[in-house]
């Protein structure tokens, strides 16, 4: 195939843009707040060539590492590649040689047993190293300055998980990394390793569990105590993919479990709890411990979110009949029944935030993307096929909500937080919105948004020159960071 397919994937905001560029003092309108200093760091997939087949999907595109930069009140953009081994092989033949999303079977022949990992999902900052992470592989590391990549990541050869997820934890009184891979050995394996890396990048733990089945575990949870593992009844079957077929179908009928141990202990400890049949959730706001048990904030659906997910799994249903809401799960870990409670604390929406201090601990507010009633269809885009278009702060202690709604034909990413130097103020947030200005042509802008009144809106804009392809997930990095890292 050499043009791309004329699907969601490959449309809207998801058209291929294929450019490595650097651009130098974007146009600020607004003020920028001095004290945004630093880096923000964004995953964006965007396929270098065409694909095999014409069901492929937007989770398959090539990893782009892309950066906001600002210093001394200037805004830098630059997007580069990850120069993954699939990239390169792929870049050398001029031509697609992967097939399938996670379907090494569906491969061209001069690629078997390569690195099918296209880094596409979260960039990860940790004892002064940046990766790019996607869960089917090992993490990339990338030179946090230049954008350069430095190469798959297996701290030293002491990792032995054949994967690493896009949704590592890292404590922020500890600086340690808590992280897990599953099919860590191998294809279709129901293996989760849990690992640990001290405030240095150290490997100093990895121990290995078995899943009740083989599930896509895109993220998890620790608190000061435990490390929580959600599973959702998204399953792979090996017989499938040497068919030529789809790595996940969502079961609905099949109940979900989470697997609760002490975040130092050993897996041996590890406690199971059945959860509700057929619901799935991608992304987990936060977990914590407090007198009423231990807590878990995520964005629940009542089945896959992803239409390629449960279309193979004989789930046709339309992407808003889809119901959900953030949900609190709380356990009582001293009981010795594997039940749980649940009750919905804010409207449904994905890509939560938090301040990164909160992380595993009480929290005060949150953020996430949601929709917008008021806002008319939703931009074609994105990894589900339609993008955001309403940005919420959530207060999870008095269930009060606040919502920057976009007007229609506009679409906000996920946003990171920025501390503020300021005392008693909420710091802020930084987050690409797009505008389609006509069928196939959109802007895009950055935006900065105080994070204790996002109903205003944004207190600066930066508008950026060129095309721009939907993010995934992204980080701050502040200054302080990046000069430690440097020295």
């Amino acid at each position: 195939m050499t043009t791309f397919p004329q699907t969601i994937h490959f449309t809207g905001l998801n058209t291929p843009v294929r450019t490595e560029t650097s651009i130098r003092n974007l146009p600020v309108i607004g003020t920028l707040p001095p004290e945004i200093s630093g880096a923000f760091y964004r995953a964006v997939p965007d396929p270098a060539h065409a694909p095999m087949h014409d069901d492929d999907i937007v989770l398959s595109g090539d990893g782009m590492i892309s950066r906001f930069r600002f210093e001394n009140g200037h805004v830098d953009y630059d997007i580069r590649y990850v120069e993954t081994e699939r990239y390169k092989l792929e870049r050398q033949a001029r031509r697609a040689l992967f097939g399938r999303y996670r379907n090494p079977f569906t491969d061209d022949a001069s690629v078997a047993g390569k690195d099918r990992t296209v880094a596409n999902t979260t960039p990860v900052w940790h004892a002064g190293r940046l990766f790019m992470t996607k869960e089917d592989g090992l993490a990339y590391e990338i030179d946090p300055e230049t954008l350069n990549t430095i190469g798959s990541f297996d701290f030293y050869g002491a990792l032995k998980s054949e994967t690493f997820t896009a949704h590592p934890r890292v404590d922020p009184a500890t600086g340690e990394m808590f992280f897990f891979g599953y099919e860590a050995g191998g294809l279709g394996s129901r293996d989760i390793a849990y690992g640990i890396a001290d405030k240095t990048g150290k490997l100093v733990s990895e121990q290995w569990f078995e899943a009740p089945y083989c599930a896509s575990v895109h993220d998890f949870a620790i608190t000061e105590h435990y490390a929580i593992f959600p599973i959702f009844p998204t399953t792979t079957d090996l017989a499938r993919m040497q068919a030529g077929g789809a790595h996940w179908a969502h079961q609905q009928d099949l109940e979900s479990w989470v697997g609760i141990m002490p975040r130092y202990g050993k897996v041996e400890q590890m406690r199971w709890f059945k959860g509700p049949v057929g619901v799935s959730a991608f992304h987990i706001v936060n977990a914590f411990d407090d007198e009423l048990g231990t807590h878990l904030d995520l964005c629940l659906t009542d089945t896959n979110a992803f239409a390629f997910m449960r279309e193979a799994g004989g789930i046709h249903r339309q992407p808003w009949d889809i119901q959900g809401a953030l949900t609190r799960w709380t356990f009582n870990l001293a009981d010795a029944a594997d039940t749980f409670e649940q009750r919905p604390i804010g409207p449904p929406g994905d890509l939560p935030r938090l301040r990164d201090a909160d992380q595993g601990r009480p929290y005060r507010f949150a953020f996430y993307c949601s929709m917008n009633p008021q806002g008319g269809p939703p931009l074609p885009g994105g990894p589900v096929g339609a993008a955001f278009n309403a940005l919420i702060r959530l207060e999870p202690g008095n269930g009060r909500v606040e919502m920057m709604g976009l007007p229609p034909e506009m679409a906000v990413s996920e946003p990171v937080h920025v501390e503020s130097a300021q005392d008693g103020h909420d710091g802020w947030l930084l987050a690409v919105v797009d505008r389609r200005t006509a069928d196939e042509a959109f802007e895009s802008e950055l935006w900065v948004i105080d994070a204790g009144n996002i109903a205003a809106g944004a207190v600066a804009r930066v508008p950026v020159p060129v095309r721009m392809r939907a993010q995934v997930h992204g980080a701050w990095v502040s200054d302080a960071q990046l000069a430690a890292q440097a020295s």
